[in-house]
């Protein structure tokens, strides 16, 4: 089974319902999912560092095939770049996902280093049919 690792920001509830919603479509379509904030949990304090680095990283990245990045906001977050960056230098192919506004609208804030990175859909329905061609073609 194809294990997605799904990053994007976490410190809000509106910003984990989305994930949440990216988590069940791509179990809806028979992926297994790493979903942080579910599987790790949140850091409180400083003193949770080892315990979130060992368990999103080390253990998230684990077997991961793919990475969906949600990028929403006016800016994305410092956790999600680093995240992306890491699957790029260890050949994981990642998909953005931004639906508050178009990708051309949002230059700046995302830096044409992530554009240039990964396609960017704009929907979950737009993600739901790039998941479907990966899930008929695992190797594409």
């Amino acid at each position: 089974m194809v294990k997605i690792y799904i990053a994007g920001k976490i410190r809000t509830e509106n910003e984990r319902m989305l994930l949440e919603k990216v988590d069940n479509l791509c179990k809806e379509l028979g992926f297994d999912t790493f979903l942080p904030h579910r599987d790790v949990g949140l850091a409180a304090s400083i003193k949770d560092v080892k315990r979130i680095f060992k368990g999103d990283i080390i253990d998230g990245f684990k077997d991961c095939k793919i990475v969906i990045a949600v990028l929403d906001g006016l800016h994305v977050g410092a956790g999600t770049a680093w995240e992306l960056g890491y699957a790029y230098v260890k050949g994981i192919p990642a998909i953005g996902i931004k639906t508050d506004e178009p990708v051309e609208d949002a230059f700046e804030e995302l830096s044409a280093i992530l554009i240039g990175s990964m396609p960017i859909v704009s929907s979950l329905d737009e993600l739901k049919n790039r998941l479907i061609k990966i899930s008929s073609n695992p190797e594409a």
